[in-house]
């Protein structure tokens, strides 16, 4: 049966900026149908909108499956081979078991082509029909194909006869052609097991039918795996920090953010599956709701098609609030064998000798839509231990829209502390250890509090 699960997860929906989370790749495999016998349902929908040629094709894609499984197992003429079997369920209305599971292909093909359409789309009795036709004491595989062209329009909603089913352990296929009345591929996507990109085929055009039964078909004969490479690229905003040993194969870090893994053999003398855990870290300062990982690719020597899921963190960051910018700059050239050269670097206000203190702080949990008023003041301490004004900045923070309080960082600002005088005539004027005091102050400036109104009525 190749390949028959894959998946990619992360153990967390949301992280800081800074955060990291863990990553877990899984594959599993099964051999072929010959060493590993398989019970399938066919399901088919032969409701009122089946009628004429999709009704046709669908039959002719219906016998092609069972020809190709009837080849792929061994048997003797006109037979499904190797212990595995093939049963017929349609459903409009209700749903009715065509066949049990039999090994006869004639009277497999008999049950298709004495399919009418008529009725509406009754999902949920199609599963639970399927259902009925495992034998819970058989040690086979189970593998349901379900197929249909439109949406439930009776009966209840299928997905939990399907839930039940795949934690059963049955595989579920689906093959939607999208009919006069629409089909809905996330609920196919909600049946089928998962992923959904190796378990379900959708087409617009019922000619194309015969051909996705053919590719299911040969996909559910063919052996596990054999020398899977697997390219995890993970995306530019994360790095990876550490990897776990694969359950199977081995894994190499390629470089900070690629890793390999090779596996020899996968489910080729039985069921198996194998697991990989790597953990990375969000390196970038912007957040948002980002995608761990910038491509996986799979390949075998089966030709198996493997998708895995993608899946998406949200990434939360302090607001960042640059209260002053830097100077701007003034460029010049020094032309080649040029010993000196003089610049006119234009008006520079308040000069004195003196140094630049600059400051970045934190506002903590700062309600979302609210604006914040924020001054600094900046005193320093003689050598007898009296304080000096030095300063103050006033600021006004942006409010931000994030759905909960977040911490704003306010970075980069500045304060020029002259160095005065120096008439005590000391030569190390400016070496001097000079001590500062900062003090922060911050309100909401916005807020709903109102005053009490009162009413006076004079008597």
């Amino acid at each position: 049966m190749g390949i028959t699960s894959s998946n990619k997860q992360i153990d967390q929906s949301r992280i800081d900026c800074d955060g990291s989370l863990q990553v877990s790749l899984a594959l599993s495999a099964a051999p072929d149908i010959v060493s590993n016998p398989t019970d399938i349902v066919l399901i088919l929908d032969r409701s009122g909108s089946m009628a004429g040629s999709p009704l046709a094709n669908l039959k002719e894609g219906a016998k092609a499956f069972i020809d190709i499984l009837s080849e792929s197992t061994g048997g003797a003429p006109d037979s499904i081979g190797s212990g595995s079997r093939i049963g017929i369920v349609s459903f409009a209305d209700t749903a009715t078991a065509d066949t049990q599971l039999i090994t006869s292909v004639a009277d497999l093909k008999d049950a298709v082509d004495s399919l009418s359409a008529g009725g509406s789309t009754n999902h949920a009795a199609a599963f639970t029909k399927a259902s009925e036709l495992f034998d819970p004491m058989s040690s086979n595989a189970r593998v349901m194909v379900m197929f249909t062209d439109g949406k439930t329009t009776a009966g209840p909603p299928a997905a939990p006869v399907a839930d039940a089913a795949k934690a059963d352990g049955v595989i579920i296929y689906c093959i939607g052609l999208v009919g006069s009345g629409g089909i809905d591929v996330a609920t196919l996507e909600l049946w089928a097991s998962q992923p959904p990109a190796s378990y379900v085929l959708v087409t617009p055009d019922d000619a194309d039918l015969e051909e996705l039964f053919r590719e299911l078909a040969q996909n559910i004969s063919k052996t596990g795996a054999t020398n899977i490479v697997i390219d995890e690229v993970v995306a530019p905003d994360f790095l990876i920090v550490s990897m776990s040993s694969p359950t199977k194969g081995t894994a190499t870090m390629l470089d900070s953010r690629t890793i390999q893994w090779k596996i020899p053999e996968l489910g080729v003398s039985g069921n198996e599956g194998a697991a990989l855990s790597f953990r990375v870290r969000h390196i970038a300062q912007e957040p948002g709701v980002k995608a761990v990982n910038a491509s996986i690719t799979y390949s075998d020597s089966e030709g198996n098609t493997v998708v895995f899921s993608d899946p998406q963190v949200t990434v939360e960051c302090a607001v960042v609030v640059v209260a002053e910018e830097c100077p701007k700059p003034v460029e010049f050239d020094v032309e080649r064998c040029q010993d000196g050269v003089v610049i006119d670097a234009g008006d520079v206000y308040l000069e004195s000798a003196g140094r630049i203190v600059q400051l970045d702080a934190v506002v903590k949990q700062v309600c979302p839509g609210k604006e914040v008023a924020l001054a600094i003041l900046l005193s320093e301490l003689d050598e007898n231990g009296q304080e000096h004004q030095r300063g103050m900045k006033a600021f006004t923070l942006p409010a931000h829209n994030f759905p909960t309080c977040r911490d704003v960082e306010v970075r980069c600002v500045k304060f020029v502390v002259p160095e005065g005088t120096g008439d005590d005539g000391d030569p190390n004027f400016l070496c001097r250890v000079r001590r500062f005091r900062a003090r922060l102050i911050a309100h909401n400036v916005n807020t709903d509090y109102e005053c009490c109104q009162s009413d006076v009525t004079v008597l």
